[in-house]
């Protein structure tokens, strides 16, 4: 029969063994737990750097809309605004075949565009401005024509000029307070393109330094 004090210290050693299988397991949970959370957080991070990085590529060169955030521009530009003048002597007629320089919007740069209107007797800007739909600030949008601008008169505007847009080229564009940022007196054309897989018709505008000839 075991003695008392032999079974106590078997008792003692199993208690022991058990505190310390207790301490490993602890330790173990803690270090998966830790190696959970930071797995957890490094997706998370990897989530927000991704969407970042799209949302940022999605608004193209310009910052905020600029130029302009993808097709936000209808399928259908519809007619030139009155008051316009028809060129007499366009380098591109209508019914003409050009390739785009211009990098307006995504695929726009490099598409083969029909210029269906040819202007000039005008002066042509690119604004910043707020949207009133309460977007993101836009910056250097090209383009609007003097007939675009309330009150514009018929005198070249100045850089820094402020005025009310009344062309809806984009969503939230008419009524903005818009603030000009340069301008040209170049031949502006309305052409008919096909940019990122979207047709847009009478799409306004390209001024003649942003063409070349299709052939």
């Amino acid at each position: 029969m075991m003695s008392r004090t032999r079974m106590s210290v078997l008792i003692a050693a199993t208690a022991a063994l058990g505190l310390t299988a207790a301490a490993c397991s602890s330790e173990s949970g803690d270090s998966a737990g830790s190696e959970s959370t930071e797995g957890t957080l490094a997706t998370e991070s990897v989530v927000h750097e991704t969407t970042a990085a799209d949302a940022h590529e999605d608004h193209g060169e310009h910052g905020g809309h600029d130029e302009h955030g993808g097709h936000d521009h209808p399928a259908d530009g519809g007619p030139a605004p009155e008051g316009m003048v028809e060129a007499a002597n366009p380098t591109y007629p209508v019914g003409t075949e050009v390739i785009l320089e211009a990098d307006h919007m995504p695929g726009m740069k490099g598409a083969k565009a029909t210029v269906v209107g040819a202007f000039d007797d005008t002066y042509t800007y690119a604004i910043s401005y707020d949207p009133t739909d309460g977007g993101e600030r836009v910056t250097n949008h090209k383009w609007v024509v003097q007939q675009e601008l309330e009150d514009a008169g018929t005198d070249r505007l100045a850089d820094g000029t402020e005025k009310v847009v009344t062309a809806e080229h984009m969503n939230g564009m008419k009524g903005a307070h818009a603030t000009i940022d340069s301008s040209t007196d170049e031949t502006v054309y309305m052409v008919d393109v096909e940019a990122d897989g979207m047709t847009m018709k009478n799409h306004k505008w390209v001024v003649e330094s942003e063409m070349k000839p299709a052939s």
